[in-house]
């Protein structure tokens, strides 16, 4: 049997996972990333897999029965009596994550597809698998949350876990905590969640600190790195790069599962950090070395959040698949080295698009010799190194 060195997955029903018009959560983003991998000769189309959709059974797994049967209800709502009732019940009723009709389908589209991207590296069929539309980490077992339905990423680690009695590492670097993988897996030992995020002291879901390391025999299967407001990318990835290596080399996973929200971005709106699309560069890169080094190269990559969906999502999840293949254009815009500009056609296909908005940017990386210095910037990372230094004694 041949094995590819990567695949990349994409169910078109993940589309469809829309709560409004006015909702940051726009699945536009997905369209225009694969454009951009499509145009820069990364990522052929005839070579993307679609996955089947995640049936019932799959999703119970995680998900209780009752939640998902409600899922369904509220996909018809227009058939439903007092579907604002039940909706609340399950934490479907907010202005975050609120029903729409047809989400079920949707939200089972992308379970399908983390549960496929998992399974093609833990059977060896891949050796990494990108699953762009994935990485729903605020969903529980009984409610919906933080923009999030059912939790793709805790699904397909259950299924992995379950069929190969695999020791799976979850690494997570949204801004915001990844709290719903965590709390699914808080007392399982075989199962590590790592969260890097702005500290739960400013910012969703509240949680996320050091002190939440597992219980009973999870403890210490967990480790949380919660940092300062304004961290930039300097302090950022020093943080990373010491914890998760740690964390990575004490647990020893046969397969590591990550989520590559892209909101610490310092143009996202709903998160104060002031990182540039440098920490989108490297971090891919980090995760893949602790792959080949203690997973036997088994990666799997989620997407997640992202809310400047112009300027920053479509060119940091680009930057997932292209270390994964080992593009060119990784090494070509290594940082000191000289602008490596976007395809022109990409930019012409998608500014009226993104009309309203700010210019498009015009090169891979940030240029940040403009963006004004953080006048705090010594106090931050002298709080980030104490916090990553009580991370690592513990």
């Amino acid at each position: 049997m041949t094995t590819a060195n990567a695949v990349f997955i994409h169910h078109p029903g993940s589309e469809l996972y829309k709560f409004n018009d006015h909702h940051p959560f726009n699945p536009i983003r997905l369209r225009s990333t694969i454009d951009l991998l499509i145009r820069c000769g990364a990522l052929d189309k005839e070579h993307m897999i679609t996955p089947a959709a995640a049936d019932d059974r799959m999703i119970m797994n995680v998900h209780r029965e009752d939640y998902v049967r409600a899922v369904q209800q509220l996909s018809e709502a227009a058939s439903i009596a007092d579907a604002s009732l039940l909706a609340d019940s399950y934490g479907l009723s907010d202005d975050d994550t609120p029903y729409f009709r047809g989400m079920h389908d949707a939200a089972a589209a992308i379970v399908g597809g983390s549960v496929y991207a998992a399974e093609a590296v833990m059977s060896g069929r891949t050796k990494r698998a990108f699953h762009m539309a994935g990485g729903l980490h605020h969903a529980f077992p009984h409610r919906g949350a933080g923009f999030c339905i059912y939790n793709d990423a805790a699904v397909a680690i259950r299924h992995i876990q379950r069929k190969y009695g695999a020791r799976i590492m979850y690494i997570d670097t949204d801004v915001h905590h990844g709290d719903g993988v965590q709390w699914v897996f808080y007392d399982d030992p075989t199962v590590f969640t790592y969260s890097i995020h702005e500290t739960g002291k400013f910012l969703f879901p509240g949680t996320g600190f050091i002190h939440e390391r597992g219980i009973d025999s999870g403890v210490g299967a967990c480790m949380n790195v919660p940092l300062e407001p304004y961290t930039e990318d300097e302090s950022w990835l020093n943080s990373f790069r010491a914890t998760v290596e740690a964390a990575v080399h004490m647990f020893k996973p046969d397969l590591i599962v990550s989520q590559h929200g892209c909101d610490a971005h310092a143009f996202d709106p709903l998160s104060h950090m002031q990182c540039s699309m440098r920490i989108y560069r490297e971090m891919p890169l980090i995760i893949r070395d602790l792959a080949d080094r203690y997973s036997q190269g088994r990666w799997t990559a989620l997407g997640g959040g992202g809310y400047d969906i112009w300027r920053v999502v479509p060119r940091a999840w680009s930057y997932v698949w292209l270390g994964m293949t080992n593009s060119p254009i990784v090494t070509q815009t290594a940082p000191g080295s000289d602008s490596v500009p976007l395809p022109s056609d990409w930019l012409t296909a998608w500014e009226n698009e993104a009309g309203g908005v700010e210019e498009l940017p015009k090169h891979w990386l940030d240029s940040t010799e403009d963006w004004t210095p953080m006048p705090r910037r010594s106090a931050i990372q002298a709080a980030n190194e104490q916090t990553c230094n009580r991370v690592l004694h513990q």
